[in-house]
């Protein structure tokens, strides 16, 4: 049967390969290799990971090493001809930096953005396990926080999704929003978060509580499917649990205590953040954007509340840091 010149430009449509998708199948791909090493070669892993060598940049890293040996040889082997005429050390930095990003050394934020647009569906929707374990081994490998999208057989309705800005929680009867500062415009919530005042008084304010208002998140439990049943457990459990939220725009990523519920299914948004955890995540304007939102498995309650401060560009022997 003759086909026609519409059937046959569509069936090509079908079949044409972006180099975007091929890019993004790799990335999975990549993914997928290091799982497989790391399970038949543990020692060899162990070894990678005290030496701070990730296994997908050996390469880049040998290129580092030749660099930084280049940069230093040049700098000690030049005849001073006068000390206004030796680079600054911020020039220093961008040339190296430039130099990085021009052989395509990725940074930690850049390689987190970029993974996860390869991972994360195009319209926001409920992730399955397996986009959600890809995630889970990307932000252990990039941020070192160990966040999990189940954990202790709790999970969320949804992990990823819009977050919006939240004002300020009463921590103690008769708390103002003047000593919540510097972030005052917020103004402070007229009634009290899903478990009331985080101290019965001012005096009894500690500074771990302080820390929890501050960096606090909003997730939906009151749209759980069990809970109504299965009260006070889910309650207690979900009191102040650590999450980790990630600015899939930027990559900007902070920890931060569960202290409330909502937002309202009728806005759109699934998470909130307090005024602190909003700033860092996007800046002083940002009010709503898309963010993973994973639980932090941290039973010795190791891992601090608020930024994840991963984006450092660490040459060889710690030569240069930039921050």
């Amino acid at each position: 049967m003759k086909t026609s010149p519409a059937q046959t430009y569509r069936k090509a449509q079908r079949e044409t390969i972006t180099a975007e998708s091929f890019r993004n199948k790799l990335k999975l791909k990549s993914l997928e290799s290091k799982k497989t090493f790391q399970k038949k070669y543990p020692e060899a892993q162990k070894f990678l990971n005290e030496k701070g060598i990730e296994l997908g940049k050996i390469r880049q890293h040998s290129a580092k090493i030749i660099g930084a040996g280049a940069l230093t040889g040049t700098l000690l082997l030049t005849p001073p001809t006068g000390a206004g005429q030796l680079p600054q050390p911020d020039q220093i930095i961008k040339s190296v930096t430039s130099s990085v990003e021009e052989k395509g050394f990725d940074l930690p934020q850049k390689h987190l953005v970029e993974t996860m647009s390869a991972i994360l569906p195009e319209n926001l929707r409920s992730l399955n396990r397996s986009e959600e374990k890809n995630l889970e081994k990307l932000f252990l490998d990039v941020t070192g926080i160990p966040a999990r999208a189940t954990l202790e057989g709790e999970h969320l309705n949804t992990t990823y999704g819009l977050i919006g800005a939240e004002q300020h929680l009463k921590r103690y009867p008769g708390d103002i929003v003047d000593y919540h500062g510097p972030f005052f415009k917020e103004g402070i919530a007229p009634g009290l978060g899903a478990w009331g005042h985080f101290a019965k008084s001012k005096a009894q304010l500690t500074p771990e509580l302080i820390e929890t208002e501050k960096w606090y998140a909003v997730v939906q439990t009151l749209y759980l499917h069990d809970w109504n049943t299965r009260q006070p457990h889910l309650r207690n459990w979900y009191k102040y649990r650590k999450v980790m939220l990630v600015n899939t725009t930027n990559g900007n990523a902070v920890v931060a205590a569960i202290a409330d519920a909502g937002p309202a299914a009728w806005t759109g948004k699934v998470f909130g953040g307090s005024p602190e955890v909003m700033e860092y995540l996007g800046g002083p304007r940002y009010k709503k954007g898309p963010v993973v939102l994973f639980f932090v498995d941290d039973p010795e309650n190791k891992v601090p509340l608020g930024p994840v401060e991963y984006n450092k560009l660490d040459l060889p022997a710690g030569s240069l840091i930039q921050v």
